[in-house]
């Protein structure tokens, strides 16, 4: 959103982006107005946490007043965040959908969304999961129920199709088109404009010592997940003799306790991706969809190590675009990390498929065309 926010701004246009206060700062240096979002929990927590749906009805409110006293032309909102869009409803503005990372719809013969299971090579294999589909298609219809419901108690009326929280009229799928499943037929006003990225202010560290001509290698844990830095000392452990330099980031999170630093690496708080990863060969990260676009934009092979939801679906995806090296959960081992690193540095296809990828992002303008689109929607014009 801030990506998008600073291109519109760029183009001229008056941009309030509402979210958390603790994004405030970020979204006016970047030149955007900035407006606080309701915040709460929504999963459980300590017996507070709110239903999603309840969420939804209660967040509405104070963003339909947004809505009303700003009276945008358009109103683009977060896939998780239904409410933005239903203030839109409510107040006769067109609204977009940004999906932040692959589609999440699916089609005959995709496995579900999420599981961590790659596009089928064969019929038999897409006819398996097409089996499926019933009970996908009921769980679909479950939350169409619900979210219908919500549009009741808001005095909208009810949707007859799934994925109703995705605006048919503009959709922007902010991912690389090559770890996008090809689809029999395209998703109403959909367009996968490329990775929209953006990252805070960060200083500049030092790379680790070595040879030069040797691979440098970056450690990318998430920032949400593996709370035990399970990754972090796997790779530091399994790359600790091998040829290569390791440059690793706890990305500001406490290690449980103190342990080794092998002489190949170098460990710090947090890294500027966009200034450290054109530097390294290969990244190996929980495969969260910023940090993985974020390597292929600079062309690294991924080594990815999933640790829960939509990072066992961004694995697969890498995996299957053949970009990279998927590594299960439980073989997130110092054993396994070396493994994988060793097969992603020795196939050079891996490699070349990286540099394609670069090369694709580097002749597109994500930020730029997704702009453009929600200019002809502000516009009243259709999407092309």
């Amino acid at each position: 959103m801030l990506a998008l926010g600073r291109a519109l701004a760029a183009r001229g246009h008056d941009v309030v982006l509402e979210t958390w206060s603790r994004w405030s700062a970020d979204a006016e240096r970047e030149g955007l107005r900035f407006a606080a979002a309701p915040e709460y929990p929504v999963f459980p927590t300590e017996g507070h946490a709110l239903k999603p749906y309840a969420a939804v009805l209660r967040a509405t409110g104070p963003t339909r007043a947004l809505v009303a006293a700003q009276r945008p032309d358009v109103v683009v909102a977060d896939i998780l965040t239904l409410a933005p869009a239903l203030a839109a409803e409510l107040e006769g503005v067109p609204w977009a959908t940004l999906i932040p990372h692959v589609d999440p719809r699916g089609a005959p013969g995709f496995p579900p969304y999420s599981v961590g299971a790659r596009l089928p090579r064969t019929w038999a294999g897409a006819r398996t999961w097409t089996a499926l589909d019933p009970l996908l298609q009921h769980g679909l219809r479950l939350g169409r129920a619900e979210l219908n419901e919500t549009r009741r108690r808001l005095g909208l009326g009810p949707l007859h199709h799934v994925h109703g929280g995705i605006s048919r009229r503009l959709a922007l799928v902010a991912t690389l088109p090559q770890l996008e499943y090809p689809r029999p037929a395209p998703e109403p006003g959909t367009h996968v404009v490329g990775p929209l990225q953006w990252e805070p202010p960060a200083d500049d560290v030092a790379l680790p010592a070595g040879d030069p001509a040797s691979p440098l290698v970056l450690v990318a844990p998430s920032t949400a997940q593996d709370a035990g830095q399970v990754l972090l000392r796997a790779a530091l452990e399994g790359l600790a003799d091998l040829p290569v330099r390791v440059l690793v980031t706890t990305n500001r999170r406490a290690l449980p306790s103190a342990f080794r630093v092998p002489p190949n690496a170098h460990l710090v708080d947090w890294v500027s991706y966009a200034r450290t990863m054109p530097c390294c060969d290969l990244v190996i990260c929980h495969a969260g969809h910023g940090t993985l676009v974020r390597a292929l934009t600079a062309g690294c092979v991924v080594v990815a190590c999933p640790a829960a939801g939509d990072m066992y679906e961004n694995a697969a995806r890498v995996a299957w675009a053949g970009a990279g090296v998927r590594l299960p959960r439980r073989l997130t081992t110092p054993r396994g990390v070396r493994l994988a690193v060793q097969r992603a540095l020795a196939e050079p296809r891996l490699g070349e498929r990286a540099r394609e990828m670069a090369a694709w992002a580097a002749t597109h303008d994500a930020a730029g065309r997704a702009a453009e689109l929600v200019e002809r929607l502000a516009a009243g014009m259709p999407g092309r």
